[in-house]
């Protein structure tokens, strides 16, 4: 909705008339907003993701076992060079429509092989020989929600500052004391708790305390309440999600747009899909576009696309971005197995109607003679996309952001 200024008086300033009504709208703006993350473990080959149709010859000729036909590629409006894994046309369909950024070669120098190490990275934001016992959106929720939790939940923040569909949380949410955010087990527990019911326990000793830790568990959980609240106000959702059980991710992200949706205030989200440490078989023998890692790339694409569909239907599709994220890409060579070894670089997803979308960087090259070591470069550090999405879309100033990262990174242009 446009501003309306007034009429502007001699010698008084238009910062003078404005700056503290625009100060408040950006205020409630930023806290409006919501983050979710979408973990994909085991390292993303993202050369089969994002190809280079620029440079086609040299991609297939670094892995012609399992490299994608060029006729099958899914191309990009506006972007001729690149293109899309034929098993993602949900996404192109949203890039297409302006909801989807691609950063090229993202990572971080002297980048980890460790599944474990290059994880614990990307969730800190630690550099590659620090360990930091904090995680990068902890440090964050901690310094915009300070004296948590003993100040928590109160009137202005009654919701739980973040939320992971998942066993545990995140070490990304990990605060300088204690964790920021809270986890939902599983989708199922999920249904559970607002449908008041749990799977049945044995009649038995073991199973009367099972049933009983399972009560003290729902009523010492001080959000369990406002988690229910918010999910129970939201009656139907998009068609679009695929049945329960069929699309893991697509489940977490259902629960998800039910609690934005909801009215929770809760800022940050995290679910995650595995399966992408994908050395051999990543493609089957006799159609490349099929197997393993296109699977998953599959599910990938329909889970976002659902969600993206259920935040429009549910009205609320202005107040999110999301961003997926993988401990780091594979090497440029394929092996022998049909697969692809642990690398550096990789492509990362932004998604949402606030998202500027387009692809930043330049396809990825290297040198014609390969060898099975060599990496895609990095063009841009992680942790500028971090910065980004909390100076641009939480709007949070520059200082809190260097204290957060702990040094400055450049913005990018991700956000409308």
């Amino acid at each position: 909705m446009p501003v309306l200024l007034p009429a502007l008086l001699p010698g008084v300033s238009l910062r003078a008339l404005v700056s503290p009504f625009l100060h408040t709208v950006v205020q409630d703006e930023a806290q409006d907003k919501v983050l979710v993350l979408i973990q994909l473990s085991g390292g993303n080959d993202g050369l089969n993701t994002v190809i280079p149709l620029e440079y086609y010859d040299a991609y297939h000729s670094a892995r012609a076992n399992i490299a994608i036909p060029e006729e099958k590629i899914l191309r990009l409006e506006g972007f001729d060079g690149t293109g899309l894994n034929p098993a993602m046309p949900e996404l192109q369909r949203l890039f297409n429509a302006g909801k989807v950024s691609i950063i090229q070669g993202v990572s971080y120098p002297q980048p980890n092989f460790s599944h474990f190490r290059a994880t614990d990275i990307w969730l800190t934001g630690a550099d590659a020989g620090q360990v930091l016992p904090t995680g990068w959106a902890g440090r964050y929720l901690d310094r915009e929600y300070p004296h948590f939790p003993q100040d928590y939940p109160n009137v202005t923040m009654p919701d739980p500052l973040a939320i992971q569909v998942g066993s545990l949380v995140s070490p990304a949410l990990q605060g300088p004391s204690l964790t920021m955010g809270m986890a939902i087990s599983n989708p199922n527990s999920f249904y559970e708790l607002i449908g008041d019911k749990a799977a049945p326990v044995n009649d038995s000793r073991a199973g009367d305390q099972l049933a009983y830790i399972r009560e003290m568990s729902v009523k010492t959980d001080q959000y369990a309440g406002v988690i229910k609240t918010a999910a129970m106000k939201v009656t139907k959702q998009s068609d679009k999600y695929p049945a329960g059980g069929k699309n893991a991710l697509a489940d977490q992200l259902k629960i998800v747009a039910r609690l934005i949706a909801g009215g929770l205030q809760t800022r940050i989200y995290l679910v995650s899909m595995g399966g992408f440490d994908t050395h051999a078989r990543q493609t089957d023998a006799t159609d490349t576009t099929t197997g393993v890692h296109a699977k998953l790339l599959a599910k990938l694409s329909e889970a976002i696309n659902a969600f993206q569909d259920d935040l429009a239907y549910l009205q609320v599709e202005n107040r999110v971005v999301g961003m997926t994220f993988s401990e780091f890409g594979r090497r440029i060579q394929s092996n022998a197995s049909g697969g692809t070894d642990h690398g550096a670089a990789a492509p990362v997803f932004i998604f949402g109607k606030g998202v500027r979308s387009g692809v930043i960087g330049q396809n990825p090259t290297w040198p014609s003679k390969l060898t099975v070591n060599d990496n895609l470069a990095m063009q841009y550090d992680f942790r500028a996309v971090y910065t980004t999405l909390l100076e641009k879309w939480f709007r949070t100033n520059e200082a809190l952001t260097s204290e957060v990262l702990f040094r400055d990174y450049p913005t990018l242009p991700l956000i409308s």
